[in-house]
Parts: structure tokens; C-alpha cells; sequence
């Protein structure tokens, strides 16, 4: 009997591990095989099948996995229902969720806290913040809580926009006796970081500290990217600094983050101070980093700089996505080579990307502005798709060209369609047509524009 149950317990391993590497068949092979040798299943064999099936291919297959479980003669249990129930959860079939939890009451399993806060998640997934405080209500008078429920909780209100709500929360579950952790308190700091507070979520990095415990590289990875976002880069940088003192790996993702806001900022020499600090580092680039320094060098106008980097990445084996594509186009855009731009716009669209709207723009614009609005026009024309971005530019540039009637035209197709022009192209539309002659027109165009603002809003 020992040994059967040793070799059960192999089996479980062997299955777990295939699972985990998505191979369902192979999982299916052991098992049958182990069958024959007169190895048996028990609970926990089939609880792998059900949480892998659920996870791979859908909640049906994990449910169907069930009637084999009667038919060996073994019972499912809570861990079953819970990962069925996290399966309907992660497919947002919330009808589904309910009454698998109805289906295990009926069965006399009772529903463990696990299985409350994976409904929970379900339902902030769902944006029914309601509901998921109704279930945490429950579990809280029930005295079922965990650090995970408050957690969930916590995470849910923030992400459905109910910052107020989760402070609040956080506040009289303090008062009641929770102790919050460093994952709770991170995960407070990232909502308020979102929702723009990042006062209080400093506020919350110092009450961090005094409840001692030490913040870790999330949580000033979440402030650093917060910081640069909103450019307040002096308050990014000590955040970088206090990371570096305390010892936190400074990845690649993490130099990507200070390198792109640096550009963005137009601070090209603590850019190229980062790129250095990235590359004595020794860090290996992936394709996040190879766009970041390409975009670095276009910007600085190092073209061949920009294409020494595309031949690394080909010889490190690394496939150029679109976002690389289209740094190169609006480098070659911004540097007068328009007719490389044009090339490499037909090898972007050859290599079968879909989306290119960006890619489009850049060298719309790059056409417009350098005088070639013809062009630039019959660019726009072949387009499937266009933007708020395609339509100034042209407006605008049409102005430039002193072509207005036809600037008014674009300018009312994008109102068709529903799109917002910005307002400076309004402006040179309405200001060239009085100025050339045309005021009952720029009047038309003044009424349009008024009337698809109110509509719109």
C-alpha cells in the first residue's frame, strides 16, 4: 500500500509537470499508462487535469473532466470547484461562477475562502464592484477574512476607480486590527500612483517604513515609472538613487523606463549618461531595450547609429516588431529621407504587420511638412484606417500651403467620421478662409464644428 501511494504521488508530479508545460497530451498518456500498470488516480490527479484544462483550453474541458472522476469513484472536493469556479472567473462567465457555487453547496461541499475571493475577483473583473463588496461583507462578519481577500479587495476598488473607497477600506480594517504587509501596502501605492495622488502615495512609502517593513524593487519600480510619467524626473531620479543605495537590481525594463522618459523629456545628455550606466552594466538587450536606443539615436539624428543597432538585433537572432518599424520610418521622416521612408514603410507592410497606422502618419506628416502635399494626400487616400493625428496634420499643412477650401473638406470628412481634429487646425482653416475671401464658408465650418462637439458630448 505504501508503495501505491508513493507511486500515485509520482504520478501527480509527473502530470504537474507536464501540465505546467502545456502537455496535455503527454499528461493524458502518463496517466493512461499509469492506469495499466495498476497505478491509480486519486483526488489530487484529477485536480491538476481540471485546474490545467481550465487554464488551457476553457472551463468546458475542465468541467468534462469531472464525469471522470465518477466513473474512477472518486468525489471532487473544494480544490476541484475552486479551480472550475477561477476558470468561469477568467472567461467572464459569471452566470457560470454562481452556479458552480451552487452546485457545491448541493453536493455538501462548502465553499472555502479561496473560492470567495476567486468569485470576488470575478466580479471587479466583471467592473460589479457592488457584488464583490457584498461577498467581502460576508467573509468579514463570517470573520473569514485573509490578508489575499483584503488584498483583492483593495486592488479591485483602484482598478474600478473607487480610490476613495479602497483608502476608506484600508483605514477601518486598520482600526479593526488588520496589519497590512508589503504587498498590500504596494499595491496601495500603485492605485494611488494611477489615480494621480503621488503625494499620498509618498505619504504611504513613509508609512511603509514605519511599520517596518523595508520597500522592495516593486515598489520603487511603481513610483520611479510614475515619477517619469508625469515628468516630475528630479523626484524619478531619487527614487532611482534610493534603489540603487539599498541594492535593487536595476534591470533593463528599468533602464528602458528612465531612458524613454529622459528622451521624451528632451534630456538627450542624462539619456545618454543611462545608455552608458545600461551597456557597463552589461545587460543583455531585448527587443524593449534595441527600440528604446533606436528611438535614442533617431532622435539624435544618428541614423547609421540606428542601423548598426537593427543589424545586431538580426545577428542576436531578435525579429524587428512594428514599434521598431516605425521609429525608423519617423527618424527617416525627421531627417529629409523621405524616399527611405517610403521604402521602408513598403517593407513594414511586406512583412505582414496589420496595424500601421503610426507608421502612416509619420510619413503623411514627413510629406505634408516638407511641401509634398500631393503626395502626402494620396498617401492618406490609400489608408484603411485613420486618426484624430492623420487629419491635423493634413488640415494643417494644407493651411500652410494656403489650400484652405480644401483643408475645410478634411476637415469636415473627420468630423464625419466622428474623430476629434485638434483645435489649432480648426484655427488655421477658419483664419485662412476669412483672410481669403471666404467668410460665409468659415462660418458654415464654425457651425459644424460647434454642432459635432455637442453631439459628441
Amino acid at each position: 500500500m505504501k508503495s501505491c501511494r508513493l507511486s500515485t504521488k509520482l504520478l501527480n508530479v509527473c502530470l504537474a509537470s507536464l501540465c505546467k508545460a502545456h502537455q496535455l497530451k503527454k499528461a493524458e498518456s502518463v496517466l493512461v499508462d499509469s492506469i495499466r500498470l495498476g497505478v491509480l488516480p486519486d483526488v489530487v490527479t484529477y485536480n491538476t487535469l481540471v485546474s490545467a484544462y481550465c487554464r488551457l483550453v476553457g472551463i468546458d474541458a475542465g468541467y468534462s473532466v469531472l464525469y471522470r472522476m465518477r466513473e474512477a469513484g472518486i468525489s471532487p472536493d473544494v480544490i476541484t470547484y475552486n479551480s472550475l469556479i477561477a476558470g468561469a472567473a477568467r472567461s467572464c462567465q459569471l452566470t457560470r461562477t454562481l452556479d458552480l457555487f451552487e452546485e457545491m453547496n448541493q453536493m455538501g461541499i462548502p465553499p472555502d475562502v479561496w473560492s470567495y475571493n476567486t468569485l470576488m475577483h470575478g466580479f471587479f473583473e466583471l467592473k460589479r464592484p457592488d457584488e464583490a463588496y457584498r461577498v467581502f461583507h460576508h467573509l468579514l462578519v463570517e470573520g473569514s477574512t485573509c490578508a489575499t481577500t483584503c488584498n483583492i479587495m483593495f486592488n479591485g476598488l483602484f482598478k474600478n476607480g473607487y480610490m476613495s473607497n479602497a483608502l476608506m477600506l484600508f483605514r477601518n480594517l486598520q482600526r479593526r486590527g488588520f496589519v497590512p504587509q508589503l504587498e498590500t501596502y504596494n499595491i496601495i501605492i500603485n492605485g494611488l500612483c494611477r489615480g494621480g495622488r503621488v503625494g499620498r502615495a509618498m505619504r504611504m512609502l513613509n508609512e511603509l517604513g514605519q511599520a517596518g517593513h523595508v520597500p522592495n524593487g516593486i515598489t520603487y519600480t511603481t513610483l520611479l515609472k510614475f515619477c517619469l510619467k508625469k515628468r516630475k524626473f528630479e523626484l524619478g531620479l531619487k527614487m532611482l538613487s534610493e534603489m540603487k543605495q539599498k541594492g535593487y537590481t536595476f534591470d533593463g525594463f528599468a533602464y528602458c523606463t528612465v531612458i524613454g522618459a529622459s528622451i521624451k523629456a528632451g534630456k538627450m545628455v542624462k539619456a545618454t549618461c543611462f545608455i552608458e550606466e545600461m551597456i557597463q552594466a552589461g545587460i543583455m538587450h531585448d527587443i524593449v531595450s534595441y527600440n528604446t536606443l533606436i528611438n535614442f539615436y533617431c532622435k539624435e539624428g544618428k541614423l547609421e547609429e540606428a542601423y548598426k543597432l537593427l543589424d545586431e538585433m538580426e545577428k542576436n537572432g531578435l525579429v524587428c516588431d512594428q514599434y521598431t518599424h516605425t521609429i525608423m520610418i519617423d527618424g527617416l521622416c525627421k531627417a529629409g529621407n523621405l524616399q527611405a521612408a517610403k521604402r521602408h514603410l513598403n517593407h513594414m507592410i511586406s512583412m505582414g504587420f496589420d496595424s500601421n497606422l503610426v507608421a502612416f502618419n509619420c510619413l503623411v506628416d514627413g510629406l505634408a511638412k516638407s511641401g509634398q502635399i500631393d503626395d502626402a494626400m494620396k498617401l492618406y487616400k490609400s489608408m484603411d484606417r485613420r486618426d484624430s493625428f492623420t487629419y491635423s496634420s493634413l488640415v494643417y499643412n494644407l493651411c500652410k500651403a494656403g489650400r484652405y477650401r480644401s483643408a475645410s473638406k478634411l476637415l469636415l470628412a473627420c468630423l464625419r467620421s466622428g474623430l476629434e481634429i485638434l483645435k489649432s487646425a480648426q484655427r488655421a482653416v477658419l483664419d485662412g478662409l476669412r483672410h481669403s475671401g471666404f467668410p460665409r464658408e468659415a462660418k458654415k465650418i464654425k457651425s459644424k464644428i460647434l454642432m459635432a462637439r455637442i453631439i459628441r458630448y
